[in-house]
Parts: C-alpha cells; sequence; structure tokens
C-alpha cells in the first residue's frame, strides 16, 4: 500500500537526533524554481499572494530569502510538518529500522516540492496552490504540477502492489489527474464520521488525527490488505459495517 497525506502550512520541526538515512526530493529542481520566484516577491507580494497576516509573510521572506543558502540545514519531511497529522503520525517514534519502509510507502503533497517521502530533506516554506506565477504559463500551481506528478504517483503506487490508500486533504486531488489515477490503481478513501443526534457529521479536528493515526498504524503494522485496514480503531472510531466501505464512526 502506497499512503497519501496532505502536507501541513506550520513547520516548526528540526532535524531528529540519530536519523542517518536521509533522501533528496525527486522534484526539487522544480521545488528550486518555485522557491527562487517567491524569493522575488517582497512582504506585501507574500502577504496577498499567500493570504496570510504582515508576520507571517515576513516569516516566509525571510524563509525564501535563505532557501538557498548551504548553512541553512535542511529537515526530513515527516519530521519538519507540524499539523495534527503529523502529530498523530509520529515519524519520531519509528525506529531506524522501520524508517525505511515508512519512506517507501507514504507520500506527503506539497505546493513547493510537489510530492515528497518523508525522509526527503526540506527547507521551511509556506505556500498555496492557487498562487501563479507569468513564468509558469500564468498557471497556478496545482494545474502546473498536475503533468508533472501523475506519471510518478501512479508509476510508485504501481510498483508496490497498485493500492492507494487515500488519507489527504480534498484539495490535493487537484495537485494530480485524479481521473487517470482512479482508472489505473485502486483507491481507498476512509471517512471519519462523529454520530451526533442520529446523523453522521464530519469534525475537522477528528478527521486530521485519524488520518494521522490510519497512518501510523498502516506502516507501522505493514497492512498490506484492505481488509486488514478495516481492523484500525482510534479513540472510539471503529469501522461501521452498516455504512459505505472504510466509513469510521465515533458512536
Amino acid at each position: 500500500m502506497i499512503i497519501y497525506i496532505a502536507c501541513a502550512k506550520i513547520m516548526t520541526g528540526g532535524f531528529p537526533v540519530g536519523i542517518s538515512l536521509t533522501t533528496a526530493p525527486h522534484f526539487q529542481d522544480e521545488a528550486n524554481r518555485i522557491a527562487l520566484l517567491m524569493a522575488g516577491c517582497d512582504v506585501v507580494e507574500l502577504k496577498n499572494r499567500l493570504h496570510v497576516n504582515t508576520a507571517i509573510a515576513r516569516e516566509n521572506w525571510d524563509r525564501f530569502q535563505s532557501f538557498f543558502d548551504e548553512t541553512k540545514k535542511a529537515i526530513p519531511a515527516a519530521f519538519a510538518y507540524d499539523g495534527m497529522v503529523f502529530k498523530k503520525l509520529a515519524p519520531e517514534t519509528f525506529s531506524a529500522d522501520e524508517l525505511p519502509y515508512l519512506n517507501e510507502h507514504l507520500l506527503i503533497a506539497s505546493f513547493l516540492y510537489g510530492l515528497l517521502r518523508p525522509l526527503d530533506l526540506v527547507k521551511p516554506y509556506r505556500l498555496e496552490g492557487n498562487v501563479m506565477f507569468p513564468e509558469l504559463g500564468g498557471l497556478n500551481l496545482f494545474e502546473h504540477w498536475k503533468p508533472l506528478l501523475t506519471d510518478y504517483f501512479i508509476e510508485r503506487i504501481k510498483a508496490d502492489d497498485g493500492i492507494l490508500v487515500n488519507l489527504a486533504s480534498e484539495e490535493m486531488k487537484s495537485l494530480l489527474d485524479w481521473n487517470r489515477v482512479k482508472k489505473e490503481v485502486e483507491i481507498i478513501t476512509p471517512d471519519f464520521h462523529v454520530m451526533k443526534d442520529g446523523k453522521l457529521k464530519t469534525i475537522v479536528i477528528y478527521t486530521k488525527m485519524c488520518r494521522g493515526a490510519m497512518t501510523r498504524f498502516i506502516l507501522k503494522n505493514r497492512i498490506t490488505s484492505p481488509e486488514e485496514l478495516k481492523l484500525f480503531e482510534y479513540e472510539g472510531f471503529a469501522l461501521d459495517e452498516s455504512k459505505e466501505e472504510f466509513q469510521f464512526v465515533l458512536k
């Protein structure tokens, strides 16, 4: 199984002690190209492009200005992001023997780097999919990345067992030609709901927690079959066999 998750906006992680295995992003050259374009923006332009306040814009202006500074240490992607999915994945708890498996079976969507493996070295940044530049043909980053990522994504899944567990946010489908992906590989998209007043409701923070916990469950237990995936349980969430397949409910 290959698992697909989204990056997080917040990046506050550091380089983990004792990590000897790291890898280089497959699309590093393209990331460099986009980072150079972002570095050409001033703080006001970044504020407008990223739809953030001045403090966040200034922080990311600093990041892009130093992006190519080799004295600034890059961080393995899974350890760099600080969102809830990554908190529940808890990559720091994976042993040295487990990390290669983690690296082979997890792909992280990124607006700057395209697709990342957990141990790919990255620099801190912030970016949004709707950012566009004339130098990229006037396309936004979703449109720019789609033809670059789709073949690589499909090939990675087929080289494994042909099964994708999609635990990314909905918008991250737009980085890829999702219709092609659906035709060429088997996709499992688990849903996580809370039963309230007799109705199923989506609570975003719970969904993020479950996505991270399920990613961890698959990787720690080296799950390879859809039937094994149905055994996932987390903080009261469990498969509801009366609902659609792979729907996990907190009752």
